[in-house]
């Protein structure tokens, strides 16, 4: 596990003016209006679409490769619908490491509780199976606001950025688990504590299995999966933090326990949890992170789909 990284001169460093001027910049934004953020992360969204344009083709492509029965114009529609997401998850993110817990649980719903409740009733450690939804820092907010767990992460590059991203997710969570300690994950879980896990990104050739994934039949799938659940034998607890239309604020929905997920094989394992990753974006498919490289590694001999 993780300790809070300590707060330093060297994170004062002069390279690092302008991303302070950025985060303090975002900081005061937040503390205005819920209604008037949400009206102008679109605006930055539309923006983004025209100056982030590798990331403009890379969404589009997935779509066309995840949805190849949607027409040309359905696609362009929740291309557009989804970089309006993107700008809005700039706020969204100050929103989670900014806001005061009383301000978030105000802009939030929050249906099936009961499920993590009856999972600990039961002594089972919790596998919160997370999607890579653009709300995914405010998901992860509010549900530590119910349910204190433990984040899997990738540490950052850039010291600044990692330490207000450990401080941001810190806020109400008990813990972050370097994603490569596979041990201290299997120790949350057979001690019954919550662990906060995605599975549906590219994480390479060596840690992969090639399953399907909507209508990519070869998508490189995490193995990790098959092995945290063959050995600790937790309730596996899809979940996800949806924006509502309206100015209505979000809904985090957690799902019933998934029941009969296969460990005779990591095959069987990605094939399983690649259905209910599915099952999890079809609720909010424009609120996606489409512009991830998601099919970026291929079978060996394979063309690139990009």
């Amino acid at each position: 596990m993780t300790i809070l990284p300590k707060f330093t001169r060297q994170l004062l460093h002069p390279r690092y003016f302008l991303l302070w001027c950025g985060i303090g910049a975002l900081y005061l934004v937040v503390q205005l209006p819920y209604k008037f953020l949400n009206t102008l992360g679109p605006l930055v969204g539309r923006l983004a679409m025209k100056v982030m344009t590798d990331r403009v083709y890379v969404a589009a492509r997935n779509l066309h490769l995840c949805f190849p029965e949607k027409s040309e114009q359905e696609r362009e529609k929740l291309l557009k619908e989804n970089f309006e997401s993107v700008g809005m998850a700039l706020f969204e993110t100050g929103m989670a490491w900014f806001w005061s817990d009383a301000r978030v649980k105000k802009h939030f719903a929050v249906t099936g509780l009961e499920h993590i409740s009856k999972a600990q009733q039961e002594g089972k450690g919790v596998l919160l199976l997370g999607v890579h939804f653009l709300t995914l820092e405010l998901g992860a907010r509010i549900f530590g606001i119910y349910n204190p767990g433990i984040g899997v992460y990738r540490p950052n590059n850039n010291p600044v950025i990692d330490w207000l991203q450990t401080y941001g997710r810190m806020r109400s969570n008990k813990d972050m688990i370097n994603r490569r300690d596979v041990k201290g994950m299997l120790r949350a879980l057979k001690q019954g504590d919550i662990l906060w896990y995605a599975p549906d990104h590219d994480y390479g050739p060596k840690s992969s299995v090639f399953a399907p994934f909507f209508a990519v039949d070869k998508a490189a799938s995490t193995k990790g999966s098959y092995m945290l659940i063959r050995m600790s034998n937790p309730a596996i607890i899809p979940f996800l933090a949806r924006r509502l239309p309206g100015n209505k604020g979000y809904e985090m929905v957690i799902l019933p326990a998934a029941e009969d997920i296969p460990v005779d094989s990591d095959m069987n394992t990605a094939i399983a949890l690649n259905k209910l990753v599915e099952r999890c974006v079809m609720m909010a498919p424009e609120q996606y992170m489409w512009l991830h490289r998601r099919f970026k590694t291929r079978p060996p001999g394979a063309p690139s789909l990009y």
